[in-house]
């Protein structure tokens, strides 16, 4: 049997030889055959000198490197185009996964798992991130029943889920929805995520917020079922309203009168209006990207065509 890693790294400079010991020294202690894929997004640091060194020591070590940062998503899906295992694990180089529970992912998989999730139940990380990362995950929990508390980056792909997951043709991806999405038996292990002891997390705000609108957009119909109800409410509500205007009106002879009744209704119904606006505009965006047929990324260097 052989494994296939498929590694993102962006600004990971200190974090990927000691990431690439531990699955090496796994591997030889377990007597599993692999291949490692560092797929390097863009870093302005010194991560693909380290790459670069790793590869000269190691020449099974293939290396792909973008022209510009294209996101972690991105990194994921071109490795994944390239893998020759029997099954491809995917993780992060920042050191934050226990490269331990490989055993366990390889041990579920000969047992008949397709998928094997680890997921996170803990996380050794700051006040902040984990109250985001809470926040996050509930509510795509909210989105899609499967979706594990903590959610997960550290996974297995089977060849048969490997296919079905390369065969999807999408731009703006929410790739552990299209996971799931799958259909095939999937086994989940929890763990608690290692606090990071190099670098900083370069999972930023606007990152976790864009990652945040393709899983509400890609994973469920739920923003434009929004619309439609909030719309029908607002309606009915109005409806209501001038009834009761036309009878008092007419029935008991009042007036109608006063500025700041009419500005808050035009307020409501504006704000409304232009989140609906927002939304449309998301989809339409999206649907713009697609046509464009535009590659996800470009490769600048390969390892492969040494």
């Amino acid at each position: 049997m052989k494994i296939s890693f498929v590694i993102p790294v962006f600004r990971n400079e200190g974090s990927i030889e000691p990431t690439y010991e531990k699955i090496r020294d796994l591997m030889l202690k377990i007597c599993v055959e692999c291949e490692i894929i560092f797929i390097n997004d863009g870093s302005d640091d010194n991560s693909i000198g380290e790459l670069k060194a790793l590869h000269k020591s190691d020449k099974q070590l293939k290396i792909i490197s973008f022209s510009r940062n294209f996101g972690q998503v991105a990194a994921i899906v071109a490795g994944l185009k390239i893998v020759t295992g029997d099954a491809v694990i995917i993780m992060s180089a920042d050191l934050q996964e226990p490269i331990s529970l490989v055993e366990d992912m390889i041990k579920k998989h000969r047992e008949g798992s397709e998928i094997v999730i680890c997921h996170r139940i803990d996380r050794d990380d700051s006040f902040i991130a984990n109250i985001a990362s809470s926040i996050f995950y509930k509510l795509m929990k909210s989105l899609n029943s499967k979706m594990p508390r903590g959610g997960f980056d550290f996974m297995l792909l089977g060849n048969d889920s490997l296919h079905a997951l390369n065969s999807i043709e999408e731009r703006n991806r929410f790739l552990q929805g299209d996971i799931l999405w799958l259909g095939f038996s999937t086994v989940f292990i929890p763990y608690r995520r290692l606090k990071r002891t190099v670098g900083r997390s370069q999972w930023t705000l606007s990152k976790k917020l864009k990652y945040f609108i393709d899983g509400l957009i890609n994973s469920s119909y739920v923003p434009i079922r929004m619309m439609s109800l909030i719309g029908i409410v607002t309606s009915f509500i109005g409806f209501i309203y001038a009834l009761y205007i036309a009878y008092n009106r007419f029935m008991n002879n009042t007036p109608f009168d006063g500025w700041a009744p009419i500005m808050i209704l035009i307020l409501i119904i504006g704000g409304l209006i232009m989140l609906m606006l927002g939304i449309i505009g998301e989809y339409v965006w999206r649907t713009y990207d697609e046509t464009r047929k535009r590659p996800l990324y470009i490769i600048k260097e390969n390892s492969r065509d040494e």
